[in-house]
């Protein structure tokens, strides 16, 4: 009698009254770290922009048309970002140490990005 082949269990189904092994928690737990703890991850280094000691780090960036920039509070306090102009602006809400956010730039020109909360925080942006 050939030996009968069968596929290997769902997630459900392998760990239905089992305890959970400790490969199966690592994983779990770099999984939850990424998500949480590392937002920009998948994002281009060169497209993220960090707000650290009441700066844009870099404060100055060029981008295509249609790209975005991530922008990180790795500062102790609060900030919230907006940049208005003729043709294109923005204003977020406020953001916590360790949030983030995206806005995509739809225009092109050369944008000043400002802090509501710390009026000389400046970063320049220039959209090709």
């Amino acid at each position: 009698m050939a030996p009968i082949c069968r596929s290997k269990p769902a997630f459900s189904e392998k760990r239905q009254g089992r305890p959970e092994s400790g490969y199966d928690k690592m994983k779990k737990l770099i999984l939850l770290f990424l998500f949480i703890c590392c937002p920009a991850f998948g994002a281009d280094s060169a497209h993220t922009i960090v707000q650290k000691g009441r700066e844009f780090h870099p404060g100055e960036v060029t981008i295509n048309r249609g790209e975005s920039l991530t922008f990180t509070n790795n500062d102790d306090f609060i900030h919230q970002i907006y940049s208005m102009s003729g043709n294109f602006s923005f204003d977020t809400e406020e953001r916590a140490p360790g949030e983030y956010v995206t806005e995509t730039f739809t225009e092109a020109g050369t944008f000043e990005v400002h802090c509501h909360i710390h009026p000389k925080m400046k970063l320049v942006v220039h959209v090709k």
